[in-house]
This record gives structure tokens, C-alpha cells and sequence, in this order.
């Protein structure tokens, strides 16, 4: 299976890798085959984020395509750094951040907006990771999700 080919029959388009909002590495090689990947949000480059509290302002619905921009981001990342999508084993770990209001406890449902993003492009053995999905009161530039991984290459 080449994952080129399943983004285009999906007719998913990565985006440009987004610009960094700090002093980081957007991915950094660790052990012998993993990489840590900085947590990416919602804005594909077009102007068009998603900003705002999910339990106020936006739905889950609205939640879920923050938490798909942000898998996008990290598949643009990823594939910067590596040059090639189809080296990836395994999606080892997911930590998702939903800008929540304290009485918001659907987090995990908001974050299915990237775990089924993975899932439909690389299947479930390789796109399913281990996941956390916190909600926290607050983050940068009000977005409403932010998503950082851990991966496994081949």
C-alpha cells in the first residue's frame, strides 16, 4: 500500500509544513527508529483555523476538524522530515490538548477527528495509537485543539 496513493484516491491534500510558534524542532529522531513530533494545530496556512472553546463556542463537530487540521500538520511535518510517508511502522503515541470550558468532558470524541484521519490512510494496525485526549483551559492563539505524536519507522 502506498499511503501517496491512499491520501490521493481520498483526495486528502497535505499541507505546507506550518511555521514554528516558537524555539523548537517540529520533529526530532530519538532511540533508533522513533521520532517525536511538536504539537501542531489547527491552521493549514490558509487562514482558516479553528479558535475557540469547545462546551462555548464550538461544537464537537467543529472539534473534530480542529483535531483533523492538527494530524494534517504533523503528516506535513513528518513527511518534510522524512521525505517519505510510507517509512512509518507505527503511531506509537497520541497527546491531544482540546480548549475546553471546565464543564466540557467529550475530549475524547473531539480527538477521533485525527485517530480516524491516521486510521483511514494507514489501516488500524499501523494508524491506531496509544492516545490521551486533556482538555485544558487554554491555548496558543485560542486555537481549539493542538496534537503532538510519536512514531515508529520501519
Amino acid at each position: 500500500m502506498n499511503i501517496y496513493h491512499v491520501l490521493e484516491s481520498k483526495g486528502i491534500l497535505l499541507p505546507s509544513p506550518p511555521p514554528k510558534g516558537g524555539v523548537y524542532t517540529p520533529v526530532k529522531e530519538f532511540g533508533d527508529n522513533f521520532l517525536y513530533c511538536s504539537g501542531c494545530g489547527p491552521d493549514l496556512g490558509n487562514g482558516n483555523t479553528i479558535i475557540g472553546k469547545l462546551g462555548d463556542s464550538l461544537s464537537i463537530e467543529d472539534g473534530q476538524k480542529a483535531a483533523y487540521n492538527c494530524m494534517l500538520n504533523l503528516l506535513a511535518n513528518l513527511h518534510a522530515k522524512i521525505g517519505d510517508l510510507n517509512k512509518i511502522k507505527s503511531f506509537v503515541k497520541l497527546l491531544a490538548f482540546v480548549n475546553s470550558t471546565d464543564s466540557f468532558t467529550e475530549q475524547p470524541l473531539v480527538v477521533n477527528g485525527a485517530s480516524n484521519l491516521l486510521i483511514d490512510i494507514f489501516g488500524e494496525e499501523i494508524g491506531c495509537p496509544a492516545r490521551s485526549a486533556i482538555g485544558t483551559n487554554s491555548l496558543p492563539g485560542g486555537i481549539a485543539c493542538e496534537i503532538e505524536l510519536i512514531v515508529e519507522l520501519k
